[in-house]
């Protein structure tokens, strides 16, 4: 398979701030339109949800204008971008409706559930001229930046080796429907891979091959919190999966994705070097310093530098590289490489050997140390 998901580039004919529409008025929807209404070069228009109170309920507390249906919202010209918080299983269903109308799009993770569906999605845009941009932008926030500008700057040398863990007991004892987080098209790799997954490809460069295995610890799980506890529901997916990854640059990184440890190690992503050794902060996170160990007891704190903002960020540093027209520094090609891996080891873990990953992609630029979102580019 080649690279399906490219990105145009070509120059916006609109000037000034980017409209922008949400679909899917669920609880990461407060995250998100708590930053975009923030946003000097984004204007939120409208908020559509297939529950019509909920989204105007939304509108209402973040100032946002209007809501209603998804069609009334695709039908608007004044909307450029489409922001996907769908449920995964209804992604390319809708980025396909969005794109369909001659929107740009910015999704929550994952890409698509599988490489067709991914493909057909990647060359609507293309064809459509437009742009699909995923998540996760937390590799855009000031704590992976700090490491990413860390490690090409050459305070450990050439990266060789790459080391990430998440490992936790499951959220069942926590998440008051925690359900859909061990059905298809989630489990530990697809919902929380792709923060690890992005933040090693932007480190080494594309995968060239994979080989895992993964496991289940057992077939049903039960709700230990909130108005369902006690509720028993079924295992769909493994719930533990180790990786060996084997990028084209030559470098290596192990990978483990976990709901079956009573210790938990969250959050832990270590890159080797020919002179030191660089610990990232939470992938999953905006923020954090990087330590850098370079010998002995030798560390050195490299302070997080960089915007403070969360969720959403992404879809302002779009929004800039629509009207500029340029790369954004979170590209679909970037999304679809990813979950061509997680595809890829879950085909390995299923098969009992390696895998070739058939998808490229060139990582991309960092962002400037200064660059905010809250601050007005586009007049």
């Amino acid at each position: 398979m080649t690279d399906t998901a490219t990105s145009t580039t070509s120059a916006s004919p609109r000037t000034g701030r980017v409209g922008v529409g949400l679909i899917g008025a669920g609880v990461i929807s407060d995250q998100y339109l708590g930053n975009l209404t923030t946003f000097p070069d984004l204007e939120v228009l409208f908020v559509a949800d297939l529950d019509l109170e909920r989204a105007a309920a939304q509108a209402e507390k973040w100032g946002v204008p209007a809501s209603g249906t998804v069609d009334e919202l695709l039908a608007r010209d004044d909307v450029e971008i489409v922001v996907n918080l769908t449920i995964p299983a209804a992604h390319v269903e809708v980025a396909l409706a969005a794109v369909a109308a001659g929107k740009h799009v910015w999704g929550e993770k994952p890409y698509a559930l599988d490489r067709e569906s991914g493909s057909r999605l990647a060359e609507a845009a293309r064809a459509a001229g437009v742009r699909v941009a995923v998540a996760p932008d937390t590799i855009l926030g000031s704590g992976i930046q700090t490491g990413l500008r860390a490690v090409r700057r050459g305070d450990i040398g050439t990266p060789l080796t790459g080391l990430a863990l998440f490992q936790v007991p499951g959220p069942e004892s926590w998440h008051p429907s925690p359900e859909f987080l061990f059905a298809h098209g989630a489990g530990p790799m697809f919902d929380v891979g792709p923060y690890y997954l992005t933040t090693l490809v932007q480190v080494f460069g594309p995968v060239a091959k994979v080989t895992a295995t993964s496991s289940k610890a057992r077939e049903t799980r039960v709700i230990g919190s909130g108005p369902k506890a006690g509720t028993e529901f079924p295992v769909e997916v493994p719930t533990h999966v180790s990786a060996l990854l084997q990028f084209e640059s030559g470098a290596s990184a192990q990978a483990v994705f976990s709901f079956d440890s009573k210790l938990a190690r969250a959050g832990f992503v270590e890159i080797a070097g020919t002179e030191g050794t660089a610990v990232f902060p939470d992938p999953n996170m905006f923020d954090g310093d990087t330590v850098l160990h370079t010998g002995g007891e030798e560390t050195t704190v490299v302070p997080a530098s960089g915007t403070t903002s969360t969720r959403g960020t992404g879809v302002a540093e779009l929004a800039q590289a629509i009207r500029e027209g340029r790369r954004e520094r979170v590209p679909g090609e970037l999304a679809f490489h990813v979950l061509d891996v997680m595809v890829s080891l879950a085909e390995s873990a299923e098969r009992d050997e390696s895998v070739r990953v058939e998808s490229s992609l060139e990582p991309t630029d960092e962002l400037p140390e200064d660059w905010d979102p809250t601050v007005a580019t586009l007049t």
